[in-house]
């Protein structure tokens, strides 16, 4: 349930609404917005004396939430949230922000190359995994601590942002001692002791859709994190499970504007996992940006066909910089 203040009230007609609240035995959360401030209740089950909170001083109206995603959606939050990183780079305002890098941090050398060249074609944000959750227990698994310092070495170098993905609850804590952005990958979109860490973090958390996850069953993902008060959440469709063998997933690009409908988080898309096939991804990260995702996270390697992970959905650098021109033509229209 939402208490939508006056766009009058005063701070102590909204703490006295959170007093109300608290005494009814529900926690309070006060959302400022652009015009007003609303009050979003949070731990009802069931019905609410709502009677009791009109009558409060300064309360404009009071509006049930009918989702079971209660911050999540734009019932809580009418106006866009934007995730803003300490280098500029924003995701959900007007520019299309974009992740890029190799699959996994393979060694020192390589990700500082890669991640100059990126910065060059305008990336802000640099990928690369660590720790790696593979399906074979034979491939590589990541560098672990070491490709987090060598993450950060390229952020120092180039001023680009890092996102990492974490694993376990533990690793959580570590991925955001370095990286800017706190990765949840599909495999573990439902793993909601490392959901409850990773908001914990305080870090941005991108949050990567399941690969047989309904758009409900996504957003209640992120509300986890969002009930640890991190309201720094991007969400990622990077393709869903099918019948079909021609690709290795298929990219839902139907799910961009329906949850950009449904919640007030940012939306960007995978067009590497999304496919899993090189000369498919430029095309299919252009089609998310027309659907209107608010950006891209892409792989990028300097060698693909010697990648030690997932070298046949990585972009060579070349075409890379093609897909950045292309995207901002689009982005305009």
């Amino acid at each position: 349930m939402l208490v939508v203040m006056k766009n009058v009230a005063s701070a102590e007609e909204i703490e006295a609404v959170v007093g109300v609240i608290q005494e009814m035995g529900y926690d309070a959360r006060p959302i400022p917005g652009g015009q007003r401030t609303a009050v979003g209740i949070i731990g009802n089950d069931g019905g609410i004396d709502a009677g009791r909170l009109q009558g409060l001083e300064g309360v404009l109206e009071v509006i049930p939430v009918t989702h079971p995603y209660k911050q999540v959606s734009r019932e809580w939050q009418e106006e866009d949230t934007v995730v803003s990183l300490a280098n500029g780079t924003s995701f959900g305002g007007s520019d299309i922000a974009v992740i890029a890098g190799p699959c996994a941090v393979e060694s020192e050398p390589a990700i500082l190359d890669i991640a100059h060249q990126l910065k060059e074609m305008g990336a802000t944000v640099l990928r690369g995994g660590a720790f790696k959750p593979r399906t074979s227990p034979y491939s590589f698994q990541g560098l672990g601590l070491e490709g987090l310092k060598f993450l950060a070495k390229a952020r120092e170098q180039t001023g680009l942002a890092i996102v990492a993905e974490a694993l376990d609850p533990e690793g959580a804590d570590l991925v955001a001692e370095y990286a800017d952005i706190v990765q949840i990958g599909a495999r573990n979109m439902q793993n909601y002791p490392l959901l409850r860490r990773a908001g914990r973090t305080g870090k941005p958390v991108l949050l990567k859709r399941g690969m047989s996850a309904t758009i409900e069953e996504f957003l209640l993902a992120a509300e986890y994190v969002l009930a640890e008060g991190n309201p720094n959440v991007i969400l990622c469709e990077r393709g869903v499970r099918s019948f079909d063998t021609h690709t290795r997933n298929v990219l839902d690009l139907a799910a961009i504007p329906v949850v950009q409908s449904l919640s007030h988080l940012p939306m960007i898309a995978d067009p590497s996992h999304g496919t899993g096939i090189r000369s498919m991804v430029t095309a299919m990260g252009r089609a998310a940006v027309a659907a209107g995702a608010d950006g891209l996270i892409v792989e990028v390697h300097g060698d693909p066909p010697r990648a030690l992970s997932d070298g046949a959905q990585s972009l060579y650098p070349d075409q890379f910089a093609s897909l950045m021109v292309e995207i901002k033509v689009i982005a305009k229209a």
